[in-house]
């Protein structure tokens, strides 16, 4: 082991640069990724050269044409590599130039360039829950083999070996993404032992989304050192246990001046018109998570209400306040695309006239 360290620790001529293509796979969760040596540093992505992949392999192309080309939109210091390295965001094309279907950032870098939404500069914050699973029992991190740990309650912002799991590698995942340039806010244990959540954000437009992506890399990255699975999954545990969310804090230009809190409740009534719509793209499975339990609101039901949290749009006593601020919208599964889901919130609040 000490003779792979002493490569691991090898200093390279610092002209030399890894870069680590990161692209989203065929399920539209799972992340992929291929390093290639550059020979001078680059920070724009739009001089990083185009590369391709076989999507035959990872579930995105069929046929003779198998190629899917990808092309550079976020580039990244490389927390595990270190140096001048870097990883790189794409997204993914087919070879007629066109966004294949797994590609949700181009349609969300449209909406977030349109003149009306760029007016309006929207900003958000993103609540990443997850599990951290048992790698050889995929069952959470901490809790006895094929039973169950005490009541939940005690692990939320928890201290102590018998409350938080994990803990190493969700504090490995906050430096990482700190060092990586990661707009990341902070991190917590959650209600459910072995569950935890970072955030990103205050961000503006596309960039919060491309930002979790890469967030949620570096923690796949972080955990495949430590030998355990991270789970995505809205309600990872049937029973009396709280699911994972992805709750997605909004605001615009507008909401954020004096006089922004009739905007937010006009906001608020246009989402409550599209609700059934966008909670069919707040991610898969997230009806076992949404039950109107455990602090949500029932998927079926669109609420709000002001410091409440088992309602699908919390406003914050503050922002009630000052009349002004963001609003929560707390529907969305811990799985879903972060393009999809900020690039459908501006639409329908800045775009849509119903």
């Amino acid at each position: 082991m000490s003779r792979v360290t002493d490569f691991i620790n090898l200093n390279l001529n610092p002209a030399t640069i890894i870069a680590e293509y990161i692209w989203i796979g065929g399920s539209g969760l799972d992340l992929r990724s291929k390093a290639r040596t550059l020979s001078t540093p680059i920070d724009d992505p739009q001089k990083l050269p185009k590369w391709n992949y076989d999507g035959s392999s990872t579930g995105q192309a069929h046929g003779n044409e198998t190629e899917v080309n990808l092309h550079s939109q976020a580039v990244f210091k490389d927390p595990f590599r270190r140096g001048n390295n870097i990883l790189v965001l794409c997204d993914a094309y087919n070879p007629l130039g066109d966004p294949i279907y797994t590609n949700k950032r181009f349609d969300a870098a449209k909406i977030f360039g349109h003149p009306d939404v760029v007016a309006e500069a929207p900003w958000f914050g993103l609540e990443q829950e997850y599990t951290l699973l048992q790698k050889d029992t995929k069952w959470p991190l901490g809790w006895p083999i094929g039973g169950f740990p005490r009541p939940q309650g005690p692990s939320y912002c928890g201290v102590g070996a018998e409350k938080a799991f994990g803990r190493d590698i969700v504090d490995a995942h906050y430096k990482a993404c700190l060092y990586a340039g990661i707009t990341i806010g902070g991190v917590n244990a959650e209600v459910m032992p072995g569950q935890w959540e970072f955030q990103v954000g205050p961000s503006a437009g596309i960039t919060a989304a491309d930002e979790l992506w890469v967030a949620r890399y570096i923690l796949e990255r972080v955990a495949e050192i430590a030998g355990v699975i991270v789970s995505f999954n809205p309600k990872p545990v049937p029973g009396d246990w709280n699911g994972a969310g992805a709750h997605t804090n909004y605001s615009t230009k507008s909401m954020r001046k004096e006089g922004g809190y009739e905007v937010i409740q006009k906001a608020i009534e246009k989402l409550g018109l599209r609700h059934e719509e966008h909670i069919a793209s707040y991610g898969e499975g997230n009806e076992h998570c949404l039950t109107g339990l455990h602090e949500t609101a029932d998927i079926n039901t669109f609420s709000w209400g002001v410091a409440k949290r088992g309602v699908s749009i919390r406003v914050g006593t503050e922002t009630a306040k000052e009349g002004k601020g963001y609003f929560e919208d707390r529907r969305p599964g811990s799985n879903m695309d972060p393009y999809v889901v900020t690039s459908m919130i501006a639409e329908t609040t800045i775009l849509w006239k119903p």
